[in-house]
């Protein structure tokens, strides 16, 4: 059982048998839209012409404040704080409430790929994962046929296994069928926790409860690859889970935001 600040939410995973600053500067004003020499004010009020503020009225840059933080010294999850990589998804994505449905199956299949293997290894190549797949539209990998499980069997680009090729065309069905039955795929996700990110307090377990719970759920609607483990995982990056470390900047930022854009 891992213990703050060592979280690696998006960390390697095992097996899964069952089948992821500070403001602009503020410094002083430029000394440029000074008064005139004699002091009186400029025709009709007008700043003079030097003194003009930008196009957009913004003030000029006078560089970051005295003592902000620089962005990749600010206190953040262990996992995030040397690789570039993962500091940026850390930063910029890991644990915001997704609340699209299309988003929340292509990093539930992201998140069934990783099985065995590093987030890291999975974040390089989701570029890749995204050309391979159409862009993780449902709709087209649901129809992909044996030309195409050889065509992403020979690519570079993604992880080259027979099984989770296979569960991302079956989950894609089962992500239509859902919404052919009127479930909505977010709706049934965030039902679990109430609509808002759950903070998760003390050590983080790969899986728990309720990823165990929504794991037979999703399996009985046909999805495949969903352990309790990457069930855990996915709701960690999908911001079902707020574990974010005590601590880390993004916490009480992730933490706010709710489906109305509230933050």
């Amino acid at each position: 059982m891992t213990t703050w600040p060592m979280t690696l939410p998006p960390g390697t995973l095992p097996p899964d048998t069952s089948p992821a600053g500070a403001l602009p500067g503020d410094g002083p004003l430029a000394d440029d839209g000074a008064l005139p020499e004699e002091g009186a004010l400029p025709e009709e009020g007008a700043l003079p012409e030097d003194g003009a503020l930008p196009e957009d009225g913004a003030l000029p840059d006078d560089g970051p404040h005295p003592g902000a933080v620089p962005p990749e010294a600010r206190p953040r999850c262990a996992w995030a704080a040397s690789d570039g990589l993962l500091r940026r998804y850390h930063d910029e994505e890991w644990g915001v409430p997704e609340y699209d449905s299309r988003r929340l199956w292509e990093k539930l299949i992201l998140d069934g790929f990783q099985a065995g293997l590093s987030w890291r290894t999975i974040l390089a190549r989701r570029d890749g994962f995204r050309r391979a797949f159409d862009g993780f539209d449902p709709g087209v990998v649901a129809r992909y046929g044996p030309d195409d499980i050889d065509r992403l069997l020979a690519d570079p680009g993604i992880i080259r296994s027979r099984a989770k090729i296979g569960a991302a065309i079956g989950n894609a069905k089962a992500w239509l069928a859902m919404r052919e039955a009127g479930e909505d795929f977010a709706a049934f996700c965030w039902g679990f926790v109430g609509g808002s990110p759950v903070p998760w307090e003390g050590p983080v377990p790969p899986n728990d409860a309720l990823s165990a719970h929504i794991s037979k759920a999703l399996k009985r609607r046909g999805f495949t690859f969903v352990g309790p483990t990457i069930v855990f995982a996915w709701m960690e990056a999908t911001g079902m889970l707020n574990t974010h470390a005590p601590g880390c900047f993004r916490r009480d930022q992730v933490g706010r935001k709710r489906q109305d854009g509230a933050g």
